[in-house]
């Protein structure tokens, strides 16, 4: 065996601890968050799916499906399943060290590891919500199929990328300052309606098209519609830009959650 061998077989080795580490905490979140009663896990498809229907069956009554040729229904799918999935991350993380300080008395468990397993809980949940909507709602007939799929799967993942990287941010430095978590869950009903969610870009005037695409999310929701509707909308976005962002957020995050995991004392 080579020296230069020995630290690649040491860290899979490590690779493989933390892997079984965050799929036992995912499983643990699940039955703690979701239980065995009721519908448990499905109400992250159930709600996102009511809240579409909603608002479909509201613009619908108010006519308000003839101002505009896209089809309501994608729209809101598409808007109301990537807020979904970035907002609801941060809100996971924040919060999260106190209830699971027990599990880090054991050595192998991490504070990056409760925010994996949090942060794929999430994304498993608001990608299978998003998924099950189209495929339930394109079988109904009311709406068509992604014009390109590859640009809808680019968006998701760049949104997901930029839900992590915040969460981290928020979830590490909440931990030494409260009032990040007071603060989070307004600012992020404040920021929704900034998200992309229920407007385009093209729709705003020209300066407000050039401000609002420094709000990274509202780039990957432009590509991810693009993806859907193709042609019939005119999107405006800079992924090297969110990418940028999205690493910046990454690397902030991860830094600040090694430093606080310094400080943890496993009760």
């Amino acid at each position: 065996m080579t020296v230069r061998s020995k630290p690649v077989l040491k860290l899979s080795a490590g690779l493989k601890v933390q892997r079984r580490v965050v799929f036992a905490l995912l499983l643990r979140e699940i039955i703690t968050r979701y239980g065995r009663h009721n519908i448990g896990f499905l109400w992250l498809f159930v709600e996102p799916m009511l809240f579409t229907l909603g608002v479909t069956f509201l613009w619908t009554a108010l006519k308000l499906n003839y101002v505009s040729s896209l089809p309501i229904t994608a729209f809101a799918v598409t808007g109301y399943s990537s807020v979904l999935l970035w907002r609801n991350m941060p809100g996971r993380l924040i919060g999260s060290i106190g209830p699971n300080l027990a599990l880090m008395y054991h050595r192998q468990v991490k504070v990056i590891d409760i925010f994996i397993s949090r942060l794929l809980l999430e994304f498993m949940g608001a990608t299978i919500s998003f998924i099950a909507l189209t495929i339930i709602f394109v079988t109904l007939g009311w709406m068509n199929w992604p014009e390109d799929l590859l640009k809808v799967m680019v968006g998701w993942l760049m949104l997901a990328w930029f839900g992590c990287g915040l969460a981290l941010v928020l979830g590490a430095f909440a931990e030494e300052y409260e009032i990040i978590e007071k603060l989070w869950h307004p600012f992020a009903y404040l920021i929704m309606p900034l998200s992309g969610a229920g407007f385009i870009v093209d729709s705003l005037p020209k300066i407000g098209q050039e401000y609002i695409l420094y709000l990274p999310m509202i780039n990957a929701v432009e590509y991810l519609r693009e993806g859907f509707f193709g042609s019939a909308i005119v999107a405006h976005y800079d992924m090297e830009y969110m990418a940028a962002a999205n690493l910046l957020l990454t690397a902030i995050g991860l830094s600040k959650t090694r430093i606080v995991s310094q400080k943890v004392v496993p009760e």
